[in-house]
């Protein structure tokens, strides 16, 4: 993990403190668009790294990212 993966699980943690729209602060403090910033932080989610500084967080959004995969899954049937 490099600076910008640990800064956006930190930003994860805390980015409802900030005035605005989620989108609007990941382009202005990471100089992402908000699909690359999502990009990385799903990939960083798989990290074991990840997972050893950051359990909760990381826990919480693998398990918000499986249930929007069912809710796919299950509307695609």
């Amino acid at each position: 993990m490099n600076d910008t993966d640990r800064a956006i699980l930190a930003f994860e943690l805390e980015h409802w403190h900030y005035q605005g729209n989620k989108e609007r602060v990941i382009q202005e403090r990471f100089g992402f668009s908000p699909n690359r910033y999502y990009q990385r932080l799903n990939r960083l989610l798989d990290e074991p790294e990840a997972l050893q500084q950051q359990p909760a967080l990381v826990k919480r959004l693998q398990n918000r990212r499986d249930q929007r995969a069912q809710r796919r899954t299950a509307r695609d049937r």
